[in-house]
């Protein structure tokens, strides 16, 4: 077989990288994040839900300015419902979109008491029934509040994946619908913590690091950012 059938045999359909290279990418992103978690501050799957929910065109940072106060006034479902979302939104104006987040928690809030018994459920098809919760959403909560193997795609994971080759599409819907099957087993679990931080600090849009970049011999983009230089 020539050199070059091998390689194509080895590459994961739909990503350009070959197996023995993402499973280096992955290998260096955990070593590099041991323990890697939400940046979002929550106390428990009710929490993240809401400041998920928040954290929609907004940072992370403003999200986590806001939830204590809210989260004192409203700790469950049935509390954040009640206060409605007049009520829940003097906590959240320093966000973006405020006014129709307001509404989601409250409603969401309602819905979780009235079906779920206050519980946010470990279900993706119940979650994207949420109002103000989508694919994304459902699948941080899973992932980062009950330990699913999911990722979501946010812009950081989209860029990433692109950039290096991992999983190369022109939507966070089509990356995120192609992603899992190009990760390993044994990653899978945090791979979405791995991704978004790299993209957060290191990949980043404007000005990438390439020359502190742990993934730079891998990513098949390096090249156009040294041309550009």
């Amino acid at each position: 077989m020539a050199a070059s059938a091998k390689n194509a045999a080895a590459q994961p359909k739909g990503s350009l990288l070959s197996e023995k290279a993402i499973e280096t990418m992955f290998a260096r992103l955990a070593q590099a994040h041991p323990n890697p978690k939400s940046e979002l501050n929550f106390r428990n799957p009710f929490e993240l839900l809401c400041a998920v929910v928040l954290s929609a065109q907004a940072t992370d940072v403003s999200v986590n300015l806001a939830t204590p106060a809210l989260f004192k006034a409203a700790p469950t479902a049935k509390e954040m419902a009640a206060l409605g979302a007049d009520g829940i939104a003097p906590f959240i104006k320093t966000i973006g979109l405020w006014r129709a987040k307001a509404q989601y928690l409250a409603q969401l809030s309602a819905i979780l008491e009235e079906q779920y018994g206050g519980e946010v459920p470990q279900d993706y098809a119940a979650l994207i029934k949420l109002p103000g919760v989508g694919s994304k959403t459902a699948k941080v909560v899973l992932n980062a509040a009950f330990g699913e193997p999911t990722v979501a795609v946010d812009t950081h994971i989209f860029r990433v994946a692109n950039r290096t080759g991992l999983c190369c599409g022109r939507t966070a819907a089509e990356v995120e619908a192609h992603i899992v099957p190009f990760i390993p087993a044994q990653y899978l679990k945090d791979a979405h913590h791995y991704l978004l931080l790299h993209g957060r600090y290191v990949c980043k849009a404007a000005r990438p690091d390439c020359a502190h970049c742990i993934l730079n011999d891998l990513c098949l983009k390096r090249l156009d950012f040294k041309a550009q230089k």
